[in-house]
């Protein structure tokens, strides 16, 4: 998936399997996760969306605390606050988050562990 700024310059943001649509807006997990990387206590975090039955998927983020710290999902949540209000995670959860031997998140596999199959492949049986 691509977005245009402003100058008209055209940035690759996500790829389209893993955009999130939450209440009918666009949710670009990547987006999600660098900003989330910056939080000093956070070592790797990837960001889902898991079904939701009123907004149809909620973006999730799963994050790996670095070693020797601990971290809240209060503390989570007020370090999103300067994040728009739609793009910040609704659900949080602490867990190491798997990478492949080339060090790609492995997202299938954590959306096959917390919503027990792909939410892609669920849309793609609807169609």
């Amino acid at each position: 998936m691509a977005q245009e700024d402003e100058d008209g310059f055209i940035y690759l943001v996500d790829r389209k399997k893993d955009v999130i649509i939450s209440g009918g807006e666009n949710l670009y997990p990547v987006q999600i996760e660098d900003f989330l990387r910056k939080h000093d206590k956070i070592s790797d975090v990837a960001v889902i969306g898991l079904p939701d039955a009123r907004l149809g998927e909620i973006a999730t983020a799963i994050i790996q605390v670095k070693e020797g710290m601990e971290l809240t999902e209060e503390e989570v949540q007020d370090f999103c606050l300067d994040m728009p209000r739609y793009k910040r995670p609704r659900k949080i959860i602490f867990a190491d988050v798997p990478r492949n031997p080339t060090g790609k998140i492995e997202k299938p596999k954590l959306r096959s562990i917390y919503c027990g199959e792909s939410v892609v492949a669920q849309q793609n049986e609807i169609k």
